[in-house]
């Protein structure tokens, strides 16, 4: 058996993202070996199939490719599993600030985020991480590999970059100082 096919059969029944180094121990072979498969298998299915490999969420997994999405789509009939806004800005607070805790959350958006954080930990993007050492000792939540896979991201580092900018309090008086003031009007 050519390590291609193994690595192939275990791709095609994984139901998450498999790392090389999973693959190897499984195999009884090096990484180095893997890696070779992998690319190998990569450039088997880049010609001629409708399924490619794609590295995802830290680890490879097979995939249908785009052109064919339409036909999968009306073949799975699946439900929409959309984030509603509040979702999702709950989401994106704990996706780049991560490891947050819920009053941190609460104090970016300035409203509650219980319901929020109950319905991200249900569709498992996010999960916590730990506790906060400090009184109280809140817990911290991050993101999940299940994230990763939702936004079709391989790593955090592929998050979009973002820069936030805090308005600037618009000036619309002249800046006087008092004591000065009152001393010119003294002296004219």
């Amino acid at each position: 058996m050519s390590v291609v096919h193994q690595i192939e059969a275990m791709l095609f029944v994984a139901d998450q993202p498999t790392t090389a180094t999973q693959m190897a121990e499984v195999l009884g072979v090096d990484r180095a070996e893997v890696e070779v498969g992998l690319r190998q298998l990569g450039e088997i299915l880049q010609h001629g199939s409708a399924i490619q490999l794609v590295q995802i969420a830290g680890g490879f997994q097979l995939s249908t490719k785009s052109q064919y999405a339409d036909i999968v789509t009306r073949f799975l009939k699946p439900q929409k599993h959309r984030l509603s806004k509040s979702l999702m800005e709950v989401l994106a607070i704990v996706a780049y600030q991560q490891p947050i805790t819920i009053a941190e959350i609460e104090a970016v958006r300035g409203v509650q985020s219980d319901y929020g954080l109950r319905m991200l930990l249900e569709r498992r993007v996010i999960r916590e991480v730990g506790r906060r050492h400090s009184p109280g000792r809140p817990v911290l939540y991050g993101t999940t590999q299940q994230f990763l896979h939702y936004f079709n991201l391989n790593e955090l580092t592929d998050l979009p970059q973002i820069t936030i900018t805090r308005p600037q309090p618009a000036l619309d008086f002249e800046a006087v100082d008092p004591v000065a003031g009152a001393l010119e009007q003294d002296f004219s």
